[in-house]
């Protein structure tokens, strides 16, 4: 039985999850959290970077190898909401997600599961393949069980915020709850260095420091983020 169709319930302290119309939900204290937690693929901000995002020309797509003729297969170590998968997965790209904190991967999975219902984007959910594990110790196994080559790593470990600076976004404070930062980053980087065929892409805040190891051979830069390519081969047509 998957952690969706199990009884909702509480997750940890002060959150639970929950059925709110058709969706399950991550909620807890308004005040402190603010609206409930959702995943939507078809609707709001999903939709919006969908149609107007700058398609190829996104700083994740460029850094992750998507350009003309060239659409590699990504796996998305740290799939969080999914929403840089999604992304991936609407210019044509095979995604599988990994997502480790269970709750996390329960809205994904009832995203999903909505979003294959919605006519305008069938399609690219069936490009989205998701399952639950820890990419830090099982990465192999979890990509070797699944249909998707792993040409393309991405990870977008948790960077430890100060409580005034992003932590202060309502959103952001309910998932880091649950999710933690990711002191385990450098371990995730060498499992993934081992079983990419191609690339790793880590976002990274722009002005924070590249994950301890080998250092990256390019970076890609944008005004909040940035992106740190290690390449082991070129992406071809």
């Amino acid at each position: 039985m998957s952690f969706v169709n199990a009884h909702s319930g509480q997750v940890s302290d002060g959150l639970e999850l929950l059925r709110e119309g058709d969706a399950l939900v991550l909620a807890g204290d308004p005040a402190r959290y603010g609206k409930p937690l959702r995943v939507d693929f078809a609707v709001g901000r999903a939709a919006h970077r969908r149609r107007f995002g700058g398609g190829r020309g996104q700083l994740i797509a460029r850094a992750c190898g998507l350009a003309a003729g060239v659409t590699p297969n990504v796996v998305d170590a740290t799939a969080g909401l999914g929403r840089d998968a999604f992304v991936l997965a609407s210019l044509g790209a095979e995604v599988l997600l990994i997502e480790r904190v269970a709750a996390i991967h329960a809205l994904l999975e009832d995203g999903l599961a909505r979003a294959a219902r919605d006519p305008e984007v069938t399609e690219i959910v069936a490009r989205m393949y998701l399952v639950h594990g820890d990419a830090t110790r099982e990465l192999a196994a979890l990509v070797a069980a699944s249909p998707v080559a792993p040409q393309v790593i991405h990870l977008d470990p948790m960077f430890p915020h100060r409580e005034k600076s992003a932590l202060v976004k309502k959103e952001m404070r309910l998932f880091r709850e649950l999710a933690g930062d990711d002191a385990d980053a450098p371990r995730l980087l060498e499992a993934a260095l081992d079983v990419a065929t191609h690339r790793v892409v880590v976002k990274r805040p722009r002005k924070a420091p590249p994950i301890e190891g080998p250092a990256p051979q390019h970076v890609i830069e944008g005004k909040t983020s940035r992106y740190d390519l290690y390449v082991h081969r070129s992406l071809k047509a």
